[in-house]
């Protein structure tokens, strides 16, 4: 199985992890996930994956984050309504290897479960 990246091409970690991957001969499979939103299901497998609470696979700098009013201390439910309903507040990065995924802050990360 193709490993998959979440990737946004507008961000520059996103494009670093991806050129990583492919000079290492891996053309992972690109879900772009701003056009294409995850499920509910999608970011709950993708969390267990992770094994991070949702708050810490979310870009709480985002203008949307603040509109919002999420903070730390937000419910998971909220947290997880707020990505699926505005997928920009995922971080990116994300590389899904099997049963293994990982953030790839800094990008070098995705290497890690190759």
């Amino acid at each position: 199985m193709k490993p998959i990246l979440w990737h946004n091409p507008r961000c520059s970690k996103s494009r670093a992890a991806l050129k990583l991957l492919e000079e290492r001969g891996i053309t992972p499979e690109i879900r772009l996930y701003l056009k294409d939103p995850p499920s509910k299901s999608e970011i709950l497998a993708l969390q267990k994956l992770l094994g991070l609470p949702l708050i810490e696979m979310m870009r709480p700098k985002e203008k949307i984050f603040r509109e919002l009013g999420l903070s730390k201390d937000s419910p998971e439910e909220e947290l997880l309504t707020a990505i699926t309903e505005h997928p920009i507040l995922l971080e990116r990065p994300i590389l899904v290897n099997g049963e293994r995924a990982v953030i790839g802050r800094p990008p070098e990360r995705v290497l890690e479960i190759l």
